[in-house]
C-alpha cells in the first residue's frame, strides 16, 4: 500500500511540474494580434498552425470582421499589431491617419467576385428574375465585398433596379451563411468564400472588368508594442510556402 502511495505521489508531482512548465511557456509567449477580413478566417487558421509551429515563442490572436469596421477600430486605438484588409482603401485611410507607415504595407493577395444562389444563375441579369426575391450583399459602407458588388451592379446598370431585394450584412461570411441556409435566394461573395462551402447549389463568376481589382494588403500598425514579432509575421505571410496555403483556399497570391 505504501509503495502504491509513493508511486501515485510521484506521478502527481511529475504532472504538477509538467503543468507548471506549460503555464510558464504560455506566459513567456509574445501575443501578436492580427485584425483580418472575415473572408480570411479559414485560411488563416492553417497559417496560424504553421506559423506557431515554426515560431514557438509567438501566440497569434485573430480578430475577424468587415475591413471597414476593423479599420475604424484601429483608428480608435484598438491594440492591434497587424492588419490584413480585403480592400486597399481601408489601409490607405490608416496611412493618412498616421496609424500605418506607408513603407510598412504591401499588397498580398487577389480575389474575385462570385454570385451564389439556390436557383440557377447563368448571368448577372438573372438577378432580376422573380425567382430571386432577396439578395444578400455586404454593407457597401463597411464590407469591401459589398462595395465591389455594388460597383459591379452599377456598371451592369442593375443596382437601382434591384434595390428592393438587398439584405445588407455585417461581413461577407454572413452573405455566405444566408444563402447556405436559404434565408435569401442569392448573394455576392468572393471566390475564396465559395471554395470554403459545400452547401452552395449554383454559382457564377463575375468578370473582373465590372469592378475594381480586389487586392488584399497587409500592414504593420504603427503603435504596435511587438514591432519585432509583427515584422516577422508581416514578412512570413508573403513567403512562398505561406502563399501556397492562401492559394489552396482560393486566393491568388501577388508574388
Amino acid at each position: 500500500m505504501r509503495r502504491i502511495f509513493i508511486i501515485l505521489s510521484a506521478v502527481l508531482l511529475l504532472s504538477a511540474c509538467n503543468r507548471s512548465e506549460e503555464i510558464k511557456q504560455k506566459e513567456d509567449k509574445k501575443i501578436v494580434t492580427v485584425s483580418a477580413a472575415a473572408s480570411l478566417k479559414d485560411v488563416l487558421k492553417e497559417v496560424e498552425q504553421k506559423y506557431e509551429k515554426e515560431h514557438q515563442t509567438i501566440d497569434l490572436k485573430f480578430n475577424y470582421g468587415a475591413s471597414g469596421t476593423l479599420a475604424q477600430q484601429i483608428k480608435s486605438g484598438a491594440p492591434v499589431d497587424i492588419f490584413i484588409s480585403a480592400a486597399e482603401d481601408k489601409v490607405d485611410m490608416l496611412v493618412e491617419d498616421k496609424k500605418i507607415n506607408k513603407e510598412e504595407k504591401k499588397s498580398l493577395l487577389k480575389n474575385h467576385l462570385v454570385l451564389i444562389s439556390n436557383t440557377p444563375i447563368n448571368n448577372i441579369q438573372d438577378l432580376t428574375s422573380n425567382k430571386v426575391e432577396k439578395i444578400a450583399l455586404g454593407n457597401p459602407e463597411l464590407v469591401p465585398a459589398g462595395a465591389y458588388g455594388k460597383q459591379m451592379l452599377e456598371n451592369a446598370d442593375l443596382y437601382q433596379k434591384l434595390e428592393n431585394k438587398y439584405i445588407l450584412t455585417k461581413d461577407v461570411r454572413q452573405v455566405l451563411t444566408y444563402v447556405e441556409t436559404g434565408n435569401v435566394e442569392a448573394g455576392i461573395v468572393y471566390a475564396s468564400d465559395l471554395k470554403s462551402s459545400k452547401k452552395i447549389k449554383y454559382s457564377f463568376t463575375v468578370k473582373d472588368t465590372l469592378h475594381d481589382k480586389i487586392i488584399y494588403p497587409v500592414a504593420i500598425i504603427k503603435d504596435t508594442h511587438h514591432k519585432e514579432e509583427a515584422q516577422k509575421f508581416f514578412d512570413d505571410v508573403a513567403q512562398p510556402d505561406t502563399l501556397k496555403i492562401f492559394e489552396k483556399y482560393g486566393f491568388d497570391p501577388i508574388k
